[in-house]
């Protein structure tokens, strides 16, 4: 019974963070007049799918992640309403617009909680700047070499902190922790992340000229070889964590 909550409460966890990551670039594009072909929650099978006049909204089976696939986002394209068309203000926007939505979320929950616990909207203020400072110190530590691999943690460690929370209070905090790790991770300039893109965005605004597709694409293969090496190891550092 006890894996079964867990279970649930990081479907609930990752899912809703998934949700409003994606939405925060779907409804920017939708203001952006880019064609949004698929808006999907979780990889692999598909599980339920809806299909309007101008967007396929599904469900797939995995809830580690989702996508918002735009026309002319993988392949360029020169269609009215294509996301290679768009100028490099309205990509930078809709690319940013996930991991905003996601700090954005984790500044407000965390406000809330903080209000809850001490009933004070000046002491959850002082709190939360707090919280967004330790998060800065985190990144900038990863960056200087002051935490190394070794510190990080993936979903395997997510879920073993997500399984001893016994609290609503103790969810959502864990819930605004990830939900600000997400964004802020997500933003980092590093391909294929969304900061990885914005950084190509700004290099061509400079340049005055896309940087060529072959050029792009192996660049977004090596970082998400990468990221995938990275994450493999980080998994089994989480395992041996849990196993000690």
């Amino acid at each position: 019974m006890g894996i079964i909550i867990t279970a649930l409460k990081i479907i609930i966890i990752l899912g809703f963070l998934v949700l409003i990551h994606e939405t925060g670039h779907f409804l920017v594009a939708r203001l952006c007049k880019i064609k949004v072909n698929e808006f999907a929650i979780g990889f692999g099978p598909l599980l339920w799918s809806k299909e309007t006049e101008k967007t396929k909204y599904s469900i797939r089976l995995i809830p580690l992640g989702g996508y918002v696939n735009m026309l002319g986002e993988e392949e360029r394209s020169e269609e009215e309403g294509s996301f290679s068309k768009a100028s490099i203000p309205k990509k930078i926007a809709i690319v940013a617009a996930g991991g905003l939505v996601n700090i954005v979320f984790a500044i407000l929950l965390f406000i809330i909680i903080v209000t809850i616990m001490t009933g004070n909207l000046g002491t959850a203020i002082l709190s939360t700047g707090n919280f967004i400072m330790a998060m800065v110190e985190s990144i900038k530590l990863l960056f200087t070499g002051g935490v190394t691999v070794d510190n990080l943690m993936g979903p395997i460690g997510i879920s073993e902190v997500v399984a001893q929370t016994s609290s609503l209070i103790d969810f959502f905090y864990i819930m605004a922790l990830i939900s600000m790790s997400l964004g802020v991770t997500n933003l980092l300039p590093f391909p294929p992340l969304d900061g990885g893109k914005i950084l190509i965005y700004l290099i061509e605004a400079i340049r005055r000229k896309p940087l060529k597709e072959d050029f792009e694409l192996k660049l977004q293969m090596l970082g998400f070889f990468v990221l995938i090496t990275l994450s493999v190891y980080v998994a089994f550092n989480d395992v041996g964590r849990i196993i000690n």
